[in-house]
């Protein structure tokens, strides 16, 4: 059941978060939904927003089970106020989202993140007992300098699946492989051939891979077809 006025279908409100309002928007799922979904955008200061092709594709995969599909947009991005704090406020921000999406549907959740949104919200996400599965796509190892380090993620043995373009820009095939290698299980690793960090051109790709680990680990089937 929906509460706080947000409406069936696609709606769009704001969350408390702890730098001030933080736009959402949820896409509604069945009556019957087995888990909540919540789905992390890239970086906010490169143009990342809830409306990302691929944090769009990835909402859609897990909202065709009908998983009820939260998507913020973090301090400082689109509607969102507050100020960008390079990561760190940004868990919080991840975490309000999680507490409105147990208290609105009381379900298990899983998570999805893409680029920033993934390295950002793994750190919230991996020891919350209300998150069951945890999908990081484009998942940044080394961004102009920068190393994202994943210690957090030693002792998971939640589900994970990692899905990346070949020719991921923000890390390479032979430092995620390692990473993703450091990590207890259950874990999968997908790389798209031929694709780059947004997946471009291969989005319906990115999208299957989705839907089959749900399908696989958690024993569900789509409730609707892909777009």
């Amino acid at each position: 059941m929906i509460k706080n006025n947000v409406p069936q279908g696609l709606g769009s409100f704001f969350l408390n978060g702890p730098a001030g309002r933080l736009e959402a928007l949820l896409n509604a799922g069945s009556p019957t939904a087995a888990y909540a979904a919540l789905v992390c955008h890239p970086h906010p200061l490169f143009g990342g927003t809830i409306h990302n092709k691929v944090v769009y594709r990835a909402m859609k995969a897990l909202n065709d089970f009908g998983f009820p599909a939260l998507r913020f947009n973090f301090r400082g991005a689109g509607l969102s106020e507050g100020q960008h704090d390079h990561g760190r406020g940004e868990v919080d921000d991840v975490r309000t989202a999680l507490d409105w999406l147990h208290n609105e549907f009381h379900l298990p959740i899983m998570f999805c993140g893409f680029s920033f949104g993934a390295a950002t919200g793994l750190r919230a996400v991996s020891a919350d007992d209300r998150v069951v599965g945890l999908i990081a796509l484009g998942t940044p190892v080394n961004v102009q300098g920068r190393a994202y380090t994943y210690e957090f993620l030693q002792e998971c043995t939640k589900p994970k699946l990692f899905i990346s373009g070949s020719e991921d820009q923000f890390s390479t095939r032979e430092a995620l492989t390692e990473m993703v290698g450091s990590l207890q299980g259950p874990k999968k690793l997908i790389f798209v051939e031929g694709a780059d960090h947004f997946f471009a051109g291969q989005l319906p790709l990115m999208q299957a891979e989705i839907r089959n680990w749900v399908s696989d680990q958690f024993h569900l089937q789509p409730q609707t077809e892909a777009e």
